[in-house]
């Protein structure tokens, strides 16, 4: 029985040194776990949120170009038939928003319903348009009446959405 006290003398301390080294390892790399985490998540951060803000940008740029008087403006020739400047307005949408389409990865699900809204209101405003004029009406002619009716509305799906990603780049950032 002395033997056996004697060994337990020894033994003893051994195995609550070891149970306090095995606490205290297992806490270090808990630790070492999360700042890595921590770090990455950084690090992500620092390479994320330019793009984010990029992509914001971008989704206002598009916004601001679908606008009747930006785009009205920037892609009517004098030369232009009724039928020419409405397709190439529908044209020059759906090529900006094709352009803009990877940024809905970086945009919330809502926001980008309302750009696709937005872009499909407009379309729709260029269509009803083109109904009102004849066949040999004039580009002119078809941007006068896009622009009445686009006044006829206090506010559009365009301004809607702009507002809305602006507020929400606001409440992110």
């Amino acid at each position: 029985m002395t033997e056996f006290l004697e060994i337990l003398k020894y033994i003893l301390p051994s195995l609550v040194l070891l149970v306090a080294v095995y606490f205290m390892l297992r806490e270090f790399f808990k630790n070492n776990r999360e700042r890595f985490s921590d770090e990455m998540k950084l690090a992500s951060q620092k390479i994320v949120t330019p793009i984010r803000l990029q992509a914001y940008e971008r989704i206002i740029l598009l916004l601001e170009r679908i606008l009747p008087g930006s785009i009205v403006l920037r892609i009517n020739q004098p030369v232009m038939t009724a039928f020419q400047l409405q397709t190439a307005l529908i044209k020059t949408i759906r090529e900006e928003f094709e352009h803009n389409l990877s940024q809905q990865l970086y945009i919330s699900s809502q926001s980008w319903e309302l750009v696709k809204s937005a872009k499909e209101e407009m379309i729709k405003l260029i269509n009803t348009a083109a109904t009102k004029v004849d066949d040999k009406a004039t580009g002119t002619d078809l941007a006068k009446i896009i622009f009445e009716i686009s006044l006829e509305k206090k506010h559009s799906t365009v301004d809607t959405a702009i507002e809305f990603v602006k507020n929400e780049i606001r409440k992110v950032f």
